[in-house]
């Protein structure tokens, strides 16, 4: 057991029963490092199919032959009707070409610099760009940058998980408070909620303050009143 999957037991003991059957949040990550890399692809992934997307963004590449990956200025230098050939959109050409200008203006910031910035400074600055959401930023911070503090609320896999973790309904805002004790590991404890999502059968038992819930709730029984027999009914009558 890591060292994030420890504390994360060691505060909740349903974690603990859990986080042993799941491989351990892992430590490196294969890692794109450049943001502006980053989100031109992840734009170009958006709403498509994985195959699907890899192809596009493989002909978006192919369009700049004589570079690894084009450059800000290269996209913005780019006509609109040679882009739609790779096979995007105009929203998602119109995001790219603003992710390129947001770049050249420093709003998103070189590789080199993310080590300065803090996860809501890397969020609030790529998400200035046209397309790129929270949860996209979230999904760089956690799995390319590997940053370990990192709960995205807004995933339905982490709120799906911790419903069934905890046999209860949450809102972002109650899984971000909720989340609060799973820190400095929010990434890992977000890696965990999405296997238990997948794998773990809820128990659909009602809990002991659901039962006493139930039965504050209802009503005392009323006593059957016994009917008088016909022979007794007659022999008053006599």
């Amino acid at each position: 057991m890591g060292e994030a999957e420890a504390n994360l037991a060691r505060v909740c003991k349903r974690f603990a029963g859990v986080v042993d059957k799941h491989e351990p949040y892992p430590t490196k990550f294969e890692r794109m490092r450049d943001p502006f890399r980053v989100l031109v692809r992840a734009v170009t992934f958006q709403q498509l199919s994985g195959k699907a997307a890899a192809t596009i963004h493989g002909r978006l590449l192919a369009l700049f032959e004589d570079k690894e990956h084009p450059d800000p200025e290269d996209i913005l230098a780019t006509e609109d009707s040679k882009l739609r050939t790779a096979g995007l959109s105009r929203q998602k050409i119109a995001a790219i070409r603003d992710i390129s200008q947001k770049r050249i203006e420093g709003v998103i910031p070189e590789a080199k610099a993310l080590h300065k910035l803090s996860d809501d400074e890397i969020i609030e600055r790529l998400t200035a760009a046209r397309g790129v959401g929270r949860w996209t930023v979230e999904m760089y911070l956690i799995f390319t940058l590997g940053r370990p503090d990192v709960l995205p609320v807004d995933d339905l896999g982490v709120r799906k998980g911790a419903e069934k973790l905890y046999r209860r309904s949450f809102t972002p805002k109650q899984l971000a408070a909720y989340g609060e004790r799973w820190a400095p590991h929010r990434s890992a404890a977000a890696w965990h909620l999405w296997r238990i999502a997948d794998t773990l059968t809820p128990d659909r038992s009602p809990s002991k303050k659901a039962k006493a819930a139930v039965a504050k709730k209802k009503p005392p029984r009323k006593p059957i009143a016994k009917k008088k027999s016909k022979s007794k009914r007659a022999s008053r009558k006599s």
